[in-house]
């Protein structure tokens, strides 16, 4: 049996080489293309990690975001709030200012029936009868000019006792 497998086999030793050299190349090969897939790996895993950040970032955005948007509508009712509590008091405000302007405009004298004398602020003289015009501006140690300048609306040909009219500044 020694001769015969001696024979057979002689070629089965080359045929162990070529196919641990085969094997061998295979394993190269493998291990080349397991290292270029490491390598995309790791260059993908570099932009993953840039998305996670940049996902991060943009949720970090929209929580201020909602933040912003819930601060503004309190900002907006809180405002809104004092609009509505300044409103009436200002339109308060414009009725007494109307009513001042108009008391201002007529002539002052004392309450009907009550028999109060009319009374002259500071800077008001309050008319007598057979007052005028000059007879009041040479009183007073002022022009008819500078008078009549600081009350545009008095009519002097029809002055009433208990009328007010303004003196001008000294």
């Amino acid at each position: 049996m020694d001769t015969i497998s001696r024979e057979n086999n002689s070629m089965l030793p080359v045929g162990g080489i070529i196919v641990g050299v085969i094997g061998l190349l295979l394993g190269g090969y493998s291990a080349i293309s397991l290292s270029k897939v490491n390598k995309t790996l790791a260059d993908h895993q570099v932009k993953v990690d840039k998305v996670d950040a940049i996902e991060a970032q943009a949720g970090a955005a929209s929580a201020a975001s909602d933040k912003l948007k819930s601060d503004l509508a309190s900002l907006t009712r809180t405002t809104q709030e004092a609009f509505n509590q300044v409103g009436p008091a200002l339109a308060g405000l414009r009725e007494d200012i109307t009513k001042i302007q108009e008391a201002a405009k007529k002539p002052a004298v004392g309450k009907k029936g009550s028999g109060e004398p009319v009374v002259a602020g500071p800077g008001e003289y309050v008319v007598k009868a057979g007052d005028s015009g000059a007879k009041i501006a040479r009183a007073n140690g002022c022009s008819l000019g500078d008078l009549q300048a600081v009350n545009p609306s008095v009519e002097w040909t029809k002055l009433k006792p208990g009328q007010k009219i303004k003196l001008p500044k000294k």
